[in-house]
Order: C-alpha cells, then structure tokens, then sequence
C-alpha cells in the first residue's frame, strides 16, 4: 500500500491533496500496490464530502483520524498521527504535497519513526519486487530525483528505509503534476477508522484562532498574475499593472527587486524567498528574471515577458515576448482587452 497524506484546512481539501493523490496513483500502480488517502482531524462528516473527490483523484480507501486534540492543525499531532498510522498500517511508501504544511507533517512522522524522508521530489521510482511472497517493500533502494536550491538545481538520489518493512518517505514538489481526476472516476472510497493515542500536551502547537488578513484571489491561488520588476520603476508605477490585474481577475506580484526598494509589501514577492505561483498567465513586466525569482514563477503554464531588454532571462524563457517600455505595453493591452469586451 502506498499511503498518501490528504491535506486540508478544517476539511476543505485544496489542490495540493490532489496534487499528491495524482502523483502517487502513477507509482502506486507501478508497484502493483493500492493507492489509499489519509485524512487527519478533519471530523466523519467533512471526510465523508470529500471523499468522493479524493476517490476520483486515485484513493482506492480512505483512512481516517480522529482525536480530542486534532481541534485544528497542529504540527505535532498530525506528525504523531501520522506516524502511528504508519506504524498500524504498515505502508511501502508515505507521501505527501511538498507544500509547507506537507513537508513539515512529514518530516515530524519521520523523525518520530527514525526513517528517512525526501522532501520534493518530481519522480520517485520504487525497489525491485521483493522475493518475498506477501510485502510490497523488498526493502531495496527507492531511486528518486528532487528539487534543490529552490528548484535550481536537481539531484537524483537513492533511500533506504533500511529494514524491509520500514516505509519510505517522500514529498512530492508542489506543482509537480496538475491535479487530474481518472476517466471514468470511480466511487467514493470505502472510510476506516484509524485509532491513535495523543498526549494533551501536543495541542500547544494546534491553532487556536485565526485572522483573515487577505480576501478573494490570492497570489499562490491566482489565474493571472501581473508581476513588476525593477524596470516599473516606483510604487506609483505599479498602477497600471494593478489595472490590468483587476480587468483580468488575477494579482499583482513583484520581483525581490520591488520589495527591497519598498515599492510592494513582502506578500506580493513571487520566488525563492516569496511566494510559488501557478496561474494560467504569467505576465512578467519589466522583470530580468533573476533565477531566484524564475524558481517562484517556473511553474506557470504561460509567461508573457514584457521587457526592454531583449537578452533578459525572462525574455529567452517566456512563451511570448514584448520587447519595449512596459509603461506603454501594459496601458495598450488593457486598452485592447476593454475594446474587445465592449464589441
């Protein structure tokens, strides 16, 4: 069996569940193994709505736990859940979204079972059939290739669980994959009760409230986003991109460039030490494309580069380019796109 870890937020299962579920049916089936979820402290009945979403993502069942103590997320008590449903179940392999939520959770599992763990990995190749007749793990080396340096460099590696029962722990990196339901999707999995003992003392790291600073469209959520580098020029240039941002239904995003000149906040930085985009539109204006910035953004299906400069980075990587002054391209495709909606 090959046991993935269901993300959510209070029982609301986003992509990056998904994401692990697409991932791991692929090398599940490769195994000649099930492919089975594991939902913690998301309550009977969230775990019940979700199920069939999960169910036509690849979960061939659903595990599920619960305890006083799982009021909310908590590092510690999903960690320790995991692990000992890992120990009840007894996997091949535990995988995870290598978002920040999944990784830490994973790494808390492995730590607590003294297993190795690769955290963000875009493939994973299993052991050998084992030639022993009733496991899944021959206890063999799983081949894996991952993301270092924020996606700048990869490695390709070998774990060892070291015994031949032990699991092996991987994180996939996050979009990876596209979250992708079978055809024809199947039913809902069949829901089972995993039971796991917590110290009350593990709810100090569980949330215990929660502030809504940002509404609506984010920016790891966004369809479009409209990203300004150094070459907008001034916080008050970034007008007209958060024009056509609007007009669009995306975000405005920045390079570290803006953020270090004061001209946006922090949250609005798109790379290695800002935020991971995925949009469907990546309109980079006026940015070089620095290769920490390129790490936050290479996972965006298209990048528009408007850029005055032809040989930038960002240029010689979009799928389409505007070589030319940003402040007059932008205004004339958001003029473009308003005449064309009033027709």
């Amino acid at each position: 069996m090959l046991l993935v870890l269901i993300e959510h937020d209070r029982g609301v299962v986003g992509a990056p569940a998904l994401e692990a579920l697409t991932f791991a049916r692929g090398l599940a089936a490769g195994m000649d193994a099930d492919c089975c979820g594991l939902m913690i402290g998301a309550g009977e009945t969230s775990a019940g709505r979700a199920a069939a979403s999960l169910g036509a993502h690849g979960a061939a069942r659903l595990y599920t736990v619960e305890h006083e103590v799982l009021s909310d997320f908590g590092p510690e008590a999903w960690g320790e859940s995991l692990a000992q449903a890992v120990a009840a179940l007894q996997p091949a392999a535990v995988l995870a979204c290598g978002s920040e939520r999944g990784n830490e959770v994973m790494a808390q599992a492995a730590a607590r079972l003294d297993l190795p763990f690769a955290a963000n990995c875009i493939a994973v190749t299993a052991p050998a059939p084992p030639a022993t007749a009733g496991t899944e793990n021959g206890g063999g080396s799983w081949s894996v290739t991952r993301v270092q340096w924020g996606g700048s460099l990869l490695e390709d590696a070998d774990l060892a669980p070291g015994a031949q029962n032990e699991a092996a722990f991987f994180s996939c990196a996050l979009h990876t994959v596209a979250p992708a339901p079978l055809d024809p999707p199947p039913g809902a999995p069949e829901m089972l009760p995993v039971a796991v003992e917590l110290d009350a003392e593990m709810s100090r790291t569980v949330v215990a409230d929660r502030v809504v600073l940002e509404a609506g469209v984010t920016l790891p959520t966004a369809p479009v986003v409209v990203g300004g580098g150094r070459g907008v020029g001034s916080a008050e240039g970034f007008a007209v991109l958060e024009e056509l941002a609007e007009l669009l239904g995306g975000r405005v995003g920045c390079s570290r460039a803006v953020t270090n000149n004061g001209w946006r906040p922090h949250s609005d930085q798109v790379g290695q030490t800002g935020t991971r985009i995925a949009p469907e539109l990546y309109i980079a204006a006026g940015i070089s494309g620095a290769v920490q910035h390129w790490v936050g953004a290479m996972a965006s299906k298209h990048i528009l580069a408007v850029n005055t400069d032809p040989e930038a980075n960002m240029v010689a990587k979009a799928d389409w380019a505007v070589v030319g002054d940003l402040h007059e391209v932008i205004p004339a495709i958001t003029a473009e796109i308003r005449r064309r909606r009033a027709q």
